[in-house]
């Protein structure tokens, strides 16, 4: 079984570039069997999700080379639009698979997806959204198909302004009939990048990265290049880190308004944080204080940050009050940091962080993807030797993380138990 041996108390130095992010890469992935041509994808991460989503498109009778981070992709090829379960069930974004399809061939059986475990995650938002444009949905046997000759552009409010939905509704509508209005919609910068691989194929977006997003439908989309958007998840992973282990480290490639709540709080801590357009440098040379931050949709604070800033968290002066508002079951990592020396108490979707003086290396288990990242962030920061167990989630979201923070200077070396 694979672990990541960390030993810690070596405070990340350097600079760092921050690789293609895999919450843009894999919407844009599925979208390209949309397109009637080519599409060259730069800056793709390489990452198992990745793979999965590059998988499925060969399995439905794309073309699909790989070649370092670029993707190239050809869909005139498609044979079938049934999505293989066993696929689905290895990652959740495969349910992006869902409005393309339909949108270009009129129908798409998809299976329930998988996925981190981190609460309830339902698709109702996506299959309410196709039958509002029109689809017929048949649900039997886990499976969902999906059916329409055409679709058709209308008026769309999601209940939760939901990142997989409003993508999912983008695509769909790029080849719907008229006009479709989303309302509610996700204001993420992933979904701002789809919709510029989309407009370089002729569709017709406005609105994106706003509440509310117009899309009037095309009859066809063709082929183009486009680069992915830095990871901004990977980089605020990285910019923690930094902070946690009292270092000074600089990231290039991802722009900073992506992360300004992090950084807020980041400051708000007493770190020194610089940010231009696409560089960011935090320091940390002593102390830091506790914060209280609240996960909420963008622009606020990122769900997908809130486990390695907790983290972080645990060493600080003062006690910390954690809310988490997007995702209920995002704290089974109280138990593995626990296991370090972590005084954490948690209510229902509130984390009390109380800092101690310093963590202490212990045998830990992820539990989810960014559940992964804390621990190894912890690992960082503790006295001794840290190892982090069940590598499959951070592997999902995080390209070779070990040799990416050996770069920085961390004691990290990936290991068989």
């Amino acid at each position: 079984m694979d672990a990541l041996a960390i030993t810690g108390g070596h405070p990340l130095q350097g600079e760092a570039r921050i690789y293609g992010a895999k919450n843009a890469a894999l919407p844009i992935l599925a979208a390209s069997v949309m397109v009637e041509g080519t599409c060259v994808i730069d800056d793709v991460p390489e990452l198992e999700d990745v793979r999965v989503m590059i998988e499925i498109l060969r399995n439905l009778g794309a073309r699909v080379e790989r070649e370092g981070t670029r993707v190239v992709v050809d869909s005139r090829y498609i044979q079938h639009t049934n999505v293989p379960a066993d696929l689905m069930r290895r990652m959740r974004s495969s349910i992006f698979l869902m409005g393309p399809l339909l949108a270009r061939f009129g129908e798409v059986r998809v299976s329930k997806p998988g996925g981190c475990v981190i609460g309830q995650r339902p698709i109702d938002y996506h299959v309410r959204g196709m039958r509002m444009l029109g689809a017929a949905i048949e649900e039997k046997h886990g499976y969902i198909r999906c059916t329409a000759n055409r679709l058709h552009g209308t008026v769309v409010t999601l209940d939760f302004p939901s990142v997989g939905a409003t993508e999912n509704l983008i695509m769909a509508a790029a080849l719907a009939d008229g006009v479709t209005i989303i309302e509610n919609a996700a204001r993420e910068p992933e979904i701002v990048d789809l919709a510029n691989f989309l407009r370089a194929c002729g569709a017709v977006i406005e609105g994106d990265g706003e509440a509310s997003i117009r899309v009037v439908g095309v009859h066809h989309l063709t082929g183009t290049e486009h680069r992915i958007i830095g990871d901004r998840i990977v980089a605020g992973t990285i910019l923690i880190a930094a902070a946690a282990t009292h270092g000074h480290v600089t990231v290039h490639g991802v722009q900073s308004s992506h992360l300004g709540s992090l950084l807020g709080k980041m400051r708000e801590s007493g770190i020194r944080v610089d940010a231009a357009r696409d560089i960011i440098t935090v320091e940390c040379s002593g102390p830091y204080r506790a914060v209280d931050l609240r996960t909420e949709p963008f622009p606020g604070f990122p769900t997908d940050l809130q486990a390695p800033m907790m983290a972080m968290l645990t060493t600080a002066q003062g006690t910390s009050v954690i809310r988490e508002n997007v995702f209920e079951a995002r704290f089974k990592h109280v138990n593995e940091l626990a296991r370090m020396g972590a005084d954490i108490s948690v209510d229902m979707r509130t984390a009390v962080v109380r800092g101690v003086s310093g963590l202490s290396g212990a045998r830990v288990e992820c539990t989810d993807l960014r559940g992964g990242a804390a621990l190894i962030i912890a690992g960082l920061m503790a006295d001794g030797v840290t190892y982090v167990e069940n590598l499959y989630h951070v592997d999902r979201g995080y390209q070779s993380i070990d040799s990416y923070l050996r770069e920085l200077g961390a004691q990290i070396e990936r290991v068989q138990l």
